[in-house]
């Protein structure tokens, strides 16, 4: 950021030369456009000076009072730039207008005029080239509005060192209407300024009340979108802070997603907007929502974790055309009879507000982490298991109505597994209601039940277990 002063310093000096020079020039020879040319520099040498001030200023850390840093002042030092130079464009309209219609003033073309704007254009040029360079590559609003203003002033001199031709023009021929051409000039470089102030104005404002390109919040939004796991994208708001961009907005995600997914996804988007917002710093915050795919068992999880619960063996069952639905939810080992009693009693009371068709929820309270390996059912009551599934499908199925059975314990619950013989042409439904029939069976005669699954298979397929 060094490069950034030196150059504003460098600024300084160049219009503290000009300035001397064009004054000097302008009251030995009474040409207002060399004197509005060293009305401009003097304005020059006020924003140069006003830039130099605001770069430093820019360059400090954010910290309590300024959390997004002091990149701002850039905007505010153009728009003080802007608003002099216009001042000055009002005064010497005015006495471009006195001049030309209402006081004649004697104006000597001589060659130190001449020589003071070649001089000018000179440094002009190359004060602009790198003034612009420096405001390319830091992205700095003040040094671009002082690269701006140095090369306005090569037009104005222009303007200027072609009035002065034509009056000298008006001496050597004696064409008096000439001489009016240097207030003519004047009005030129007035009207070239003003142009350039409004333009420095328009842009300073629009930082300043952090306004955007319409279509910026949309094509980032669209950019999101795109990132897998998004389902929507919300509100977009990007303001500029000097050369640094703040891009804030909200993602939703799928609300069974983990933390860790979750924030993967944020992080994908954040590179997202990155690329469309160079070197951009950004904050994407996450929405857990349900997506319109998501399925019941998902739906009730994500409610439970919205109230930092965990649900496992979640059953939905319809009795007598109602949907029932019993759940274990885990709570933490700190927490009273009460305090549990209350958490899950509320997670029931917004599961059936979340599903209006359910017409009882009915869950197992216990205590978080107290179910896996840990509490792996034994061997010799997985066997006892095992003959009283077998006991039960020969008495509802037949001894060779069945084969392939297992038990397993899974979170310390007993996972029953069978397989069912049908005629090849047993319709579908009588299938279903045997299978539902044992399901419903196992469950009533078999204690700690958790999972059954009855997988039904025509007669055809049947080998020896």
């Amino acid at each position: 950021m060094q490069e950034k002063t030196l150059v504003a310093a460098s600024s300084v000096l160049a219009a503290v030369g000009l300035t001397a020079m064009k004054i000097t020039v302008g009251v030995l020879t009474g040409s207002l456009g060399i004197l509005s040319e060293a009305a401009h520099s003097a304005l020059d040498l006020v924003a140069a000076a006003v830039t130099l001030f605001a770069v430093r200023v820019a360059e400090r850390p954010a910290d309590r009072n300024h959390p997004y840093g002091h990149g701002k002042i850039e905007s505010l030092s153009a728009l003080i730039e802007a608003a002099l130079l216009i001042v000055t464009c009002v005064a010497i309209i005015n006495e471009a207008i006195q001049r030309l219609f209402f006081r004649p003033v004697e104006v000597e073309a001589s060659a130190w005029a001449f020589a003071i704007l070649l001089i000018s254009i000179a440094v002009d040029f190359s004060r602009s080239r790198a003034l612009k360079r420096a405001a390319d590559k830091y992205h700095s609003q003040a040094l671009e509005a002082d690269a701006l203003h140095f090369s306005t002033d090569i037009m104005s001199s222009a303007v200027v060192l072609a009035g002065l031709g034509l009056v000298k023009a008006g001496e050597l021929s004696g064409t008096t209407w000439l001489v009016k051409s240097d207030a003519v000039a004047a009005l030129g470089v007035a009207i070239i300024s003003i142009a350039i102030s409004l333009q420095l104005t328009r842009r300073a404002v629009d930082v300043l009340l952090d306004t955007v390109p319409t279509h910026l919040a949309g094509d980032i939004r669209t950019q999101a979108l795109a990132v897998e796991g998004v389902i929507d994208a919300g509100q977009v708001r990007v303001r500029r802070v000097g050369p640094q961009s703040f891009v804030d907005m909200h993602i939703a995600v799928g609300r069974a997603a983990t933390l860790e997914e979750s924030h993967h996804i944020a992080s994908a988007v954040e590179q997202v907007v990155k690329n469309a917002v160079p070197d951009a710093d950004v904050m994407v915050h996450v929405d857990p929502v349900a997506p319109q795919d998501e399925n019941l068992m998902d739906t009730l999880r994500g409610r439970a974790a919205q109230h930092e619960l965990q649900l496992h063996s979640i059953r939905l069952q319809n009795i007598g055309g109602q949907m029932v639905i019993q759940f274990h939810v885990e709570v933490p080992d700190s927490l009273t009879l009460e305090e549990a009693h209350a958490l899950v009693s509320h997670l029931e009371d917004e599961s059936r507000r979340l599903i209006p068709q359910v017409a009882e929820v009915t869950s197992h309270i216990e205590p978080a982490q107290r179910h896996g390996a840990n509490d792996a059912i034994p061997d010799a009551a997985l066997e006892a298991a095992r003959k009283e599934v077998e006991r039960v499908a020969r008495a509802v199925c037949g001894a060779d109505g069945f084969h392939h059975v297992r038990v397993r314990s899974v979170d310390g619950e007993l996972a029953i597994l069978l397989h069912v013989f049908f005629d090849d042409r047993s319709p579908i439904g009588a299938a279903h209601d045997l299978s539902t029939q044992l399901e419903t069976t196992l469950r009533r005669q078999i204690p700690n039940t958790g999972q059954v699954l009855v997988h039904a298979e025509p007669r055809s397929m049947a080998v020896s277990d």
